[in-house]
């Protein structure tokens, strides 16, 4: 399957202009969201292809948003690939736990994202 719609969910206005520079270099359309309901808002308009997910976010986080849309029979088959600054291995183990396909560590290496985006591919 190739990724051309991606879903960016991250609370951080400087990470979703990075991402979406980098993502639409690839060629890919990218859609942003702030939060939990704004995510969702985004799915129910469109579905993605993949979706990149921030853990720390107010409101819901980035881990139990991930359970929801894994666990969602309309959005499970969206891969998800957490983007995070939670660099531990007991999170990155939690969020593969909780639906991931990937985890990524902030700062985002852009080659590093690219080769883990075309593995899904």
């Amino acid at each position: 399957m190739a990724i051309h719609k991606v879903l960016v969910v991250d609370d951080s206005k400087t990470e979703l202009v990075f991402l979406s520079d980098l993502l639409q270099k690839c060629g890919m359309q990218v859609r942003t969201a702030e939060n939990a309901e704004e995510a969702f808002r985004s799915l129910a308009q469109e579905k993605p292809d993949l979706i990149l997910m921030d853990v720390v976010m107010p409101g819901q986080n980035g881990f139990q948003l991930t359970r929801a849309i894994s666990r969602d029979p309309l959005y499970a088959d969206v891969p998800i690939i957490m983007c995070t600054s939670k660099n531990q291995e007991t999170d990155r183990v939690w969020g593969l736990r909780q639906g991931a396909r990937d985890y990524i560590t902030k700062p985002v290496d852009p080659a590093e994202l690219q080769a883990k985006i075309a593995a899904l591919g």
